[in-house]
């Protein structure tokens, strides 16, 4: 059975209704985290910790959706 990784990391917004980096440099890298549950756990942490900056937010990668490898090429080999 693969792992399930998982990349929490978050920063501050140029418009709290869109998700775009104000300065893609200033992105804070949580961590990854083996399962979900942990990795949730960590995000819901940062977020308590920044819920007074509406232009903060923190989101869940799901790292091992980016290669399969079950597949002859996965969509990020394609990508050369």
């Amino acid at each position: 059975m693969p792992q399930r990784l998982h990349l929490v990391f978050g920063g501050e917004l140029v418009d709290p209704t869109k998700n775009a980096f104000k300065n893609v440099e200033d992105i804070h890298i949580v961590g990854i985290y083996p399962d979900y549950a942990t990795a949730f756990n960590a995000w819901k942490a940062e977020a308590q910790r920044t819920v007074d900056n509406a232009h903060m937010r923190y989101f869940i990668a799901h790292l091992h959706r980016l290669r399969d490898e079950e597949l002859a090429a996965s969509p990020t080999e394609e990508l050369g």
